[in-house]
């Protein structure tokens, strides 16, 4: 199984450090730096994140979706709540969300449970997407299977003639969500594999408890 070619790619991270005593006594504020500093930097995509999430029985799956907001309620994204992600968030609230800064040799690990956020929010981030996008998350009957890709074409052909000379309003089935955290985790690349991992957890009190983890 081993492939020594594979094996042997490997990178040095010698860009930053992170110590308990840089850090903000709250997550949020601390992923606020950090992401002044992804959208700062040359950087494809920086709100592109990995979303886990799992049946009840433990089979979990994981997909890159969009992060488009946060604040002291938690991340949002958006999704069809009729895919396999929305389903399982449906019967599992509990996600972990994952950034990888490549160029800053930067993670953030984020553990929490996931809810719907507000219509009102859904409706106000439908509304401003552009149209052909909206006519998409009408059209998609996102992770069913499906026959082919003619078949996706014609269902967008049909609902964008639905709407040629309207806006199309954002279906019941779609919309967002919030995670809210109860575990953080900053990861900073150091040389040699030793990086720097500092860990946050949401305590009884809600507060929140600082710990530094080995590499």
């Amino acid at each position: 199984m081993l492939n020594q070619k594979v094996a042997d790619l490997r990178k040095d991270y010698i860009l930053a450090s992170l110590d308990e005593s840089d850090v903000a006594p709250h997550p949020l504020p601390q992923f606020e730096k950090w992401w002044h500093d992804a959208t700062s930097s040359e950087i494809d995509e920086p709100n592109a994140m990995t979303l886990a999430t799992s049946t009840p029985d433990g089979h979990p799956s994981a997909r890159i979706v969009l992060l488009k907001g946060f604040d002291e309620e938690g991340f949002l994204f958006f999704t069809n709540y009729e895919s396999r992600k929305g389903l399982e968030l449906a019967q599992n609230p509990h996600v972990t969300l994952l950034f990888f800064w490549r160029e800053l040799e930067r993670q953030v690990r984020i553990e929490g449970t996931v809810s719907k956020a507000p219509v009102s929010i859904s409706n106000e981030y439908y509304n401003s997407r552009p149209k052909d996008s909206r006519i998409g998350a009408i059209a998609s009957p996102q992770s069913k299977v499906i026959p082919g890709r003619s078949f996706l074409e014609e269902q967008v052909s049909q609902v964008a003639l639905k709407y040629e000379q309207e806006a199309p309003e954002r279906p019941d089935y779609w919309g967002g969500y919030v995670v809210k955290p109860r575990v953080v985790e900053f990861w900073q690349g150091r040389s040699n594999r030793l990086h720097d991992r500092i860990l946050y957890t949401l305590t009884t009190e809600g507060s929140w408890k600082i710990e530094r983890l080995a590499p």
